[in-house]
């Protein structure tokens, strides 16, 4: 049995509700497994008796994010989105009834990467719903859904640290998996109901399928980024310098791979010819580390050093998002006047203040200035968001638009991936005050770069002929 079209009574003006809100649904489950782990480390940790190793539990997400997120779209494409939808629920629903039956942190881990795979692709294969039902009736790509979709995400990252805390309080860190398991259903329930049947399309043998995904590419970008993350970790006792060596070999083969590759993971051809394209990504993943350096590390502080319980430790982290979805909405119209690069500088001086806050801050330090620098921190993350994606749109040519959104959200999760290393670096150990000093340096120091490469992309702008008008997607 298939789900019947999707309603088509409001004359092909406007996508079905239930349409929309089922694809909304199901792509905010990435973000509340992000967002919930934040405050459910600690007692992870606890319970496996783990060190460093921990850091994987998050990094194991975002590194199947990054490589799933653009493979997940294709397959979207070559077998039909609404098949891969509900096997990413399938998936999400799978690992996170296992998760908590995990015998040792390695299981843990290899259940975490699975529900990252899970619950990456139903964005990706939402997304090609979306467009596929808009071309169907005749319209453009709504831009409300889209938005809808955003806003859902930000959401869900701002009161997913509160909810994973309740859980984690009352019921402990096996919840905030089990979590999942209703809310997997229910979406796949909706999906049966409101998402349209695949087209019928040509049937392609699995070899085919598997060609068409770039695998080895993929393999290659995987092996680089673990093997960094391993450098990184080893950096906490004795450093590995051979896996220094093997991340430039895995590197170099990869660039060389994908340049002869007709359809590759990454265009690395897009990328060389394409060099302010290229620093936008560089500029996002280097967002993004200050970014989850912040998000995951200073709820673990909160909890370790000033000794508050995961419910509340949610709360005090809880501005974070909700000043980025103010800061999203405040960054529009400057935008629209005056393009992307004031929003960027904007962004970078308040992450900035935001990181030397972080230095200030100690375990006796009366609330009111915790929420307060909380606060300042979630003002860059909606500035810095969609000024770097002004960016990547008016960048990328029209060609390459697709691999270039696939790319851009692969920079955030490599950014991510990076975070938790740079979390184990900073604390090296308990999270005490001088752990979270360390943390605080990091990201104003990626700030401080962040703001000088802005302002000079700024000045580089102004003397190629000045800022060019704000376009629609500014």
């Amino acid at each position: 049995m298939t789900a019947p079209p999707a309603d088509t009574r409001e004359g092909g003006r406007h996508l079905p509700r239930g349409f929309v809100l089922t694809i909304a649904a199901g792509s905010v489950l990435q973000a509340l497994n992000a967002s919930t782990m934040t405050v459910a480390m600690i007692d992870i940790r606890d319970a496996f008796d783990a060190g460093a190793a921990a850091s994987w539990v998050i990094s194991g997400l975002y590194l199947a994010t990054a490589v799933g997120s653009p493979t997940a779209g294709r397959l979207a494409d070559r077998v039909g989105a609404r098949r891969v939808f509900l096997v990413a629920l399938a998936l999400t629903v799978l690992s996170s009834l296992l998760a908590p039956l995990a015998p040792d942190l390695g299981w843990l881990i290899a259940l975490r990467i699975l529900l990252g795979l899970g619950t990456c692709a139903a964005f990706p294969a939402g997304v090609a719903m979306l467009r596929a039902e808009s071309d169907r009736r005749g319209m453009a790509l709504p831009a409300g859904a889209l938005s809808l979709l955003a806003i859902a995400g930000q959401v869900m990252v701002a009161f997913g640290p509160v909810l994973g805390g309740v859980l984690v309080t009352w019921q402990g860190w096996q919840s905030i998996f089990l979590i999942n398991v209703p809310l997997g259903v229910g979406v796949a329930v909706l999906a049966w109901r409101y998402l349209p049947a695949d087209e019928p399309r040509e049937r392609a043998s699995i070899t085919e399928v598997l060609r068409g995904l770039d695998l080895p590419g993929a393999a290659l970008f995987t092996g680089a980024a673990a093997v960094l993350m391993l450098f990184l970790l080893s950096l906490t006792a004795t450093p590995n310098w051979w896996l220094a060596a093997a991340l430039v070999v895995l590197v170099a083969a990869f660039v060389a791979f994908e340049a002869r590759v007709p359809d590759p993971f990454a265009d690395v051809r897009m990328l060389a010819r394409n060099r302010a394209l290229s620093a936008t990504y560089l500029r996002t993943a280097l967002t993004y580390v200050a970014f989850y350096t912040v998000f995951y590390g200073y709820p673990m502080w909160l909890q370790n050093a000033r000794g508050l319980s995961p419910d509340g430790a949610g709360l005090v982290v809880l501005p974070i998002a909700v000043l980025a979805m103010v800061s999203v909405a405040a960054a529009g119209p400057v935008m629209r006047r005056r393009g992307h690069h004031p929003v960027l500088v904007a962004g970078s001086v308040a992450l900035l203040a935001g990181g030397l806050g972080l230095t200030w801050l100690h375990s006796a330090s009366p609330l009111v200035w915790l929420l307060l620098v909380a606060a300042v921190l979630g003002v860059p993350n909606g500035f810095n968001n969609i000024g770097n994606q002004a960016a990547m749109y008016r960048q990328a040519d029209a060609s390459d638009a697709g691999m270039a959104s696939g790319l851009y959200r692969t920079s955030q999760y490599v950014g991510a991936n990076i975070a938790a290393a740079v979390i184990e670096l900073g604390f090296a150990g308990p999270a005490a005050d001088d752990g979270l000093h360390r943390l605080g340096t990091v990201v104003a120091v990626i700030s401080a770069a962040l703001l000088a490469g802005a302002l000079l992309e700024q000045v580089l702008g102004h003397r190629r002929g000045g800022r060019r008008s704000p376009t629609a997607h500014s």
